[in-house]
């Protein structure tokens, strides 16, 4: 797949998040958008979806793995419209029970890291080929079972795992640094035993997938990967750029349409 083309279908994940979070009138379109690039550029060109699994640590952003999903045909898209819904599969965090899709269930947040490593343990027990990519939100990494799985990984030499951790620097509450900073997080994972790969412009399609392929190639050297993208919070839709406030609001009628207006070739049309 061509990078223009890839563009387009993130373009077309980003409105899906948007408009299945106005419908929900729930959800958090923002925290969605900051990893739409990633999660989009995984499950659209860089995974092999019958050996990789990914798992998405901060399950508050589900409106990105469910449009993702949507994008490769692998839940219609008309449960656009039952986002959040009683008894819908697209519940607002993903859950396995409802979706089979879905790898494990997450929300309750630094958990997600902790089932990637298990799936990748399974994964070498079995000598299955394939990766574990998992995506952790910089918020949920003040959660102290982030760090013991970041300990057992490293000591377990569990190079199979590729974790993602999405920084965009905001949390419902804040900035990090107003809440909790998380320091220089290159160099914790490296201090404990981690391959550290960073990148700055985090939802860059093209050093998204740059990045992604060198931590492939790392893999299996007996380190697992660490990849820090920095990301901006909300990005695509310009007046939630660069602001907390819509970590879990969602648009209304006049908003989406703005986004589109202003936004139309980060947003595509559905």
């Amino acid at each position: 797949m061509k990078i223009n083309n890839l563009e387009k279908d993130i373009n077309q994940l980003k409105y899906l998040i948007c408009k299945m979070c106005l419908i929900a009138q729930s959800g958090h379109p923002s925290s969605s958008l900051s990893c739409s690039e990633i999660i989009g550029s995984l499950y659209l060109k860089l995974m092999d979806l019958d050996s990789d699994k990914f798992i998405l640590s901060k399950g508050h952003a589900a409106p990105s793995l469910y449009s993702a999903l949507m994008m490769i045909d692998k839940i219609p898209k008309d449960l656009i419209n039952n986002l959040r819904n009683i008894d819908s599969p697209l519940q607002g965090h993903p859950d396995v029970t409802r979706l089979k899709d879905v790898n494990v269930t997450t929300g309750a947040l630094g958990q997600g890291l902790s089932f990637a490593i298990g799936l990748a343990i399974g994964k070498k027990i079995k000598k299955e080929k394939g990766n574990i990519f998992c995506l952790i939100g910089d918020g949920e990494m003040q959660e102290g079972q982030i760090w013991e799985a970041v300990m057992y990984a490293a000591a377990n030499k569990i190079d199979n795992v590729i974790a993602t951790v999405d920084y965009n620097k905001k949390q419902i509450d804040g900035s990090l640094d107003e809440v909790l900073s998380l320091g220089n997080l290159n160099q914790k994972f490296s201090a404990f035993g981690w391959e550290v790969l960073e990148v700055k412009e985090g939802n860059n399609i093209e050093a998204i997938i740059s990045v992604i392929n060198q931590a492939k190639d790392l893999c299996g050297n007996g380190k697992p990967v660490c990849i820090i993208m920095h990301t901006e919070m909300g990005n695509g839709v310009d007046f939630m750029m660069g602001s907390h406030k819509w970590h879990g609001v969602a648009p209304n009628d006049e908003e989406l349409e703005l986004a589109l207006s202003q936004n139309a070739e980060t947003l595509g049309d559905y």
